[in-house]
């Protein structure tokens, strides 16, 4: 990150986990240079697998939203899941924006939280599980293409071709001739996904604050998202006239598991990970939202295996950095 710390780090983040100085130090698990080949980094696998863990829960939405939650409500359920782990991240992390991380923060909340969360549910609402998650899958693409403008960070073709091959695979999953295409539903769906990955692409670009950790940043989001959709709750919805013990069960988790836990190891990989070696990772949803969809009796046709397969594949190849070999004696300048 751009940002050294000095003195103690904070209570949120292990001694170990210090932020890198000014100058550019090797991601964990880089290769070294040598002579006569350059070095290719590599991804810290330890640090994706618990980055996957993040959009492996959020693709759990569509069927909580689905199962558990009254209809209707997709800015009341936008604020269960932000504001209450907002909160509670800030009692622990006990730490406040300074200076312009006041507008960072509330930038970065609208685009990952308060615009995401209401249209992810309103999504979900009025899609197929599957469509909704297909539009998401989405999101690597547009990464890509804002990474290039915004942090002149170009994909590598490799990556590039996956994150296309992934979208195919979800889409031959659940894109089929009896899906529902609602308008509204996927204009939510395409504004979510997009806004989301501008928020990846600035978080990348603005690091973290001194002092502050992946709670931290996850706890300013959430409180911001959901202080900006509690007066349109209380405007528009109000609150469900009937809230179940399903229907708890479903808000705890979402803004458990989905929300505060998922966000800190989504922040803490974010800052550590190349952008094209996270952003394939959202393909972890729409997977996890098709296998819940097998759970509660729904099949698969031959066409949508071969998707699961090819999005399996896609996914995992879009870590691999395929190396290119040098000719011995050749000295990169």
């Amino acid at each position: 990150m751009p940002a050294s710390t000095a003195g103690r780090p904070p209570a949120d983040r292990p001694p170990a986990d210090r932020p890198p100085t000014d100058a550019p130090a090797p991601e964990a698990g880089a290769a070294r240079p040598t002579a006569g080949r350059p070095a290719a980094p590599r991804t810290p696998y330890a640090v994706l697998a618990l980055t996957a863990l993040a959009p492996a829960a959020w693709g759990t939405t569509y069927a909580v939203t689905t199962e558990l939650l009254p209809p209707g409500h997709p800015l009341f359920a936008g604020l269960m899941r932000a504001l209450p782990a907002g909160l509670v991240g800030l009692a622990l992390a006990r730490t406040l924006p300074r200076g312009e991380w006041w507008w960072k923060a509330a930038v970065l909340g609208v685009l990952n939280i308060g615009a995401l969360f209401p249209l992810l549910f309103l999504a979900a609402q009025r899609l197929p599980g599957g469509v909704a998650a297909t539009l998401g899958a989405t999101q690597p693409l547009i990464v890509a293409g804002l990474a290039v403008a915004v942090l002149h960070e170009r994909p590598t073709p490799w990556r590039l071709a996956w994150g296309v091959s992934g979208v195919a695979g979800v889409g031959l999953m659940v894109l089929g001739p009896t899906a529902r295409l609602d308008l509204v539903g996927v204009l939510a769906g395409v504004a979510g996904t997009a806004g989301m990955a501008a928020g990846v692409v600035l978080a990348k670009r603005w690091g973290r604050p001194p002092g502050a950790g992946p709670l931290t940043l996850a706890a300013w989001q959430l409180t911001a998202g959901g202080l900006l959709l509690l007066p349109l709750t209380l405007a528009f919805e109000g609150v469900p006239a009937h809230i179940d013990a399903g229907a708890t069960a479903g808000y705890l988790w979402l803004g458990s598991m989905g929300g505060l836990i998922a966000y800190v190891l989504w922040f803490r990989g974010i800052g550590r990970l190349p952008v094209g070696a996270s952003a394939p990772l959202v393909l972890l949803s729409p997977l996890v939202a098709t296998l819940l969809g097998l759970a509660l009796g729904e099949s698969l046709s031959p066409p949508q295996a071969l998707g699961l397969t090819l999005s399996l594949t896609a996914l995992l190849a879009a870590q691999l950095t395929p190396g290119r070999p040098t000719p011995e004696g050749h000295r990169t300048r």
